[in-house]
């Protein structure tokens, strides 16, 4: 089953009412199909069991979209080659003829789509439903549709193909070594790979092993498929945009805010169609400094070549994206004092293509940030070209470089700097009550900052615990609404303290039990607190009682995990070992813990691992009463295996260390319980300041 973070509710809802079943996918003739709707099909034919209906369905969604984007292409440039937008005149009227080639324009666009696409409104696919396209979730239901055919060569595409996009899943990669051993020899192929990175990647390849006619043939490739790849990525931006910061349809703007509001939109996207081309399918952050890159290895392949020309030439275009680079600056020293007196130098230039996208990005740029005052909306301009190449993925510095004289070219890569903690880490004091065991420390989990209790609570305590989550839980409670956030195979539902304790004082759950919950949490703060030696208030940053739920007839042949490999306050990159401490990301989480109330359910270990997000250091199985509590950062990555048979229950907690963060539903509980003191109704049995705290 196709691991993925969404709601697949959504796509089962929208195919029980589609009007032509998965048989009609191959259909021929007439508009091109939607290709939710062939996506909604192929699930459906999926879980009705018919395989055949479901690869059919499948691969003709993915068609589809290839299809839709490829006619939108193809009619932006028809139309923009054949109405060109006119200048604004002078006079009243002076606006008119731009308008009037704008018009022509949208009509343009309209009588050259309809005949293949239809209406518009046809293809207007949900964020859900886009997001897993681009993280390749069909892909993994072909595979297992393709299993069920015999198509193991197919199959293996399929699991290679979405394991491309997914490296945090494991059972994947043994799926794939089963096809190498059922099918013999395999050549894996990625279906959705990006020529200009796939080149990109074979040049350094080549250079790194000093082949360096091959480098420079793709590297060279790569810049053509980039600056192609550009172009659409432009043009492919002109499509309708979201309005994130309001809701377009109550938006009151007059003609011209209107206007700019959307264009900032559509400039914003097209202004980081830099980052979309350096960042590879299903991956978070780019490869940094990824353009410039190219023209770094090629200045040093066509010196070692003995084209003196070209390396100068690439390395007066590198120097357009970093002019102080101290080394690319002696390269180009050093290949003018070869060349003096054979040429004009001066007829040596930066490549145009560079220059002019240069040009562009700054313009951009400068129009955004002017736009972000004058209509008050927030821009920050991300730093496109950041000079360390510590995130080159597949390489490091050529080791060639160490055995050039002192004198001669070397590339200008140089090493990111390892960021240093931003607080003394202990571990190791004490745990304040004496029914809490000490299982495991951060060296017996093989990590840092990590440790295992159990007995926090007792038998009786998880059992009202449970009674309470029974009683006050709702599905997707938590995860925005969606019921099954991570995994489609199974049902998640939650509930805050807050509403724990509304719905005691309300009297549909016992108080006592309610504040249990109150009660429970706060000593897991207080243990946190001591156990890491923290000499600051820890703060609530978010509680919460959640439960997963295997769903009954989903459960075989299972690949997914129930929650993927992440971390808690940082953005994971398996694929370059670093973790972004930037939003989205909670970065203001500093401690994590997780309080199990039950064992009765099987699967849904606990897992950490390295950031590869593959390799497992430590795997713990829930019980009632047992706590795993860690540091939230990079250092940590987790996740939880497939919860395959009954339900899995726990309070989640996350803290802080600043109190700007605090959790307010955390502020307002504690209201209710003072309330509820005044009110002499009294704390459940746990004491929270017991008289056996060591």
């Amino acid at each position: 089953m196709a691991p993925g973070s969404r709601s697949w509710g959504a796509v089962l809802l929208l195919a029980a009412v589609l009007p032509a079943a998965c048989g009609s996918c191959g259909a021929e003739g007439g508009p091109l199909e939607p290709f939710d709707e062939l996506y909604a099909s192929g699930v459906e034919a999926y879980y009705g069991g018919d395989f055949a209906g479901a690869a059919r369905c499948l691969e003709q969604a993915l068609r589809s979209r290839r299809e839709l984007r490829a006619e939108r292409l193809r009619c932006r440039r028809r139309c923009r080659g054949q109405v060109r937008l006119a200048a604004l005149g002078a006079g009243p009227a002076g606006e008119l003829p731009f308008f009037w080639a704008l018009l022509r324009r949208a009509g343009c666009l309209r009588s050259c789509e309809e005949p293949r696409l239809g209406a518009t409104s046809r293809h207007r696919a949900t964020e859900e439903v886009r997001s897993d396209f681009q993280r390749r979730v069909p892909y993994s239901y072909l595979q297992r549709a393709y299993i069920q055919l015999n198509k193991l060569e197919e199959a293996a595409n399929a699991a290679h193909t979405f394991f491309m996009a997914n490296p945090e899943h494991m059972e994947i990669q043994q799926d794939i070594e089963n096809y190498k051993t059922t099918a013999g020899k395999v050549s894996l192929i990625d279906l959705e790979a990006k020529p200009h990175m796939e080149d990109y990647s074979a040049g350094v390849r080549h250079y790194d092993k000093e082949e360096y006619r091959l480098a420079i043939t793709f590297l060279e490739r790569a810049l053509e498929g980039y600056y192609a790849e550009d172009e659409d990525c432009q043009i492919m931006c002109e499509g309708p945009q979201r309005f994130e910061e309001h809701e377009y349809l109550e938006y009151k703007a007059g003609l011209y805010e209107a206007i700019a509001d959307h264009y900032m939109q559509v400039l914003a996207c097209k202004h980081d169609c830099i980052r979309e081309l350096a960042t590879r399918s299903g991956r978070i952050s780019p490869i940094e400094n990824f353009l410039p890159l190219h023209y770094d290895y090629l200045q040093f392949a066509y010196y070692r070549v003995g084209d003196y020309v070209k390396a100068l030439e690439c390395a007066r275009t590198y120097l357009l994206f970093h002019p102080d680079d101290e080394d690319v600056l002696e390269n180009a020293a050093y290949y003018e004092d070869l060349l003096k007196g054979t040429l004009d130098l001066a007829t040596i230039k930066p490549r145009k293509e560079a220059k002019a996208l240069l040009r562009r990005h700054k313009l951009e740029s400068h129009l955004l940030r002017v736009a972000s005052i004058g209509l008050g909306f927030t821009y920050t301009e991300p730093n496109y070209w950041k000079r360390y190449g510590a995130r080159q993925d597949e390489h490091s510095v050529p080791s060639s470089i160490s055995s050039e004289p002192e004198d001669g070219p070397r590339l200008s890569l140089t090493k990111k700097p390892t960021p240093k903690p931003d607080r003394e880490l202990k571990e190791g004091g004490p745990l304040l009550y004496s029914d809490v065991k000490f299982v495991y420390n951060s060296q017996q989990l093989n990590g840092t900052q990590r440790v295992l209790l159990d007995n926090v609570i007792s038998e009786e305590q998880c059992r009202e615990l449970h009674r309470v989550a029974s009683g006050i839980m709702l599905a997707g409670d938590g995860y925005r609404g969606k019921t099954s956030p991570h995994t489609p195979n199974e049902r998640f539902e939650g509930a805050t303290v807050l509403k724990a304790l509304k719905y005691g004082y309300e009297g549909r759950v016992p108080l006592k039990s309610a504040r249990l919950f109150y009660d429970i949490s706060e000593k897991a703060r207080r243990i946190v607190e001591s156990y890491f030696m923290l000499n600051s208030t820890l703060y609530f940053s978010y509680t919460h009682l959640v439960c997963r739920t295997a769903l009954s007839g989903q459960q075989e042949r299972r690949n997914d995990l129930s929650h993927p490999i992440h971390a808690d306050n940082c953005l994971l990159d398996p694929e370059a070992n670093e973790c972004w401490k930037e939003p989205p990301a909670y970065t203001f989480r500093d401690y994590s813990a997780l309080l199990y109330m039950n064992a009765d359910f099987e699967g849904g270990e606990f897992i950490f691992t390295e950031m590869d997000a593959k390799t497992v250091t430590a795997s713990i199985k829930p019980k009632c009463g047992r706590m795993v509590s860690f540091s939230s950062g990079g250092e940590n990555p987790h996740g939880v295996k497939a919860v395959t048979k009954g339900q899995r229950c726990a309070v989640a907690l996350w803290f802080t260390l600043d109190p700007l963060y605090r959790e307010l539903e955390r502020i307002q509980a504690d209201e209710v319980i003072a309330m509820l003191d005044q009110e002499h109704l009294g704390p459940s049995e746990m004491n929270i300041n017991p008289k056996d705290e060591l």
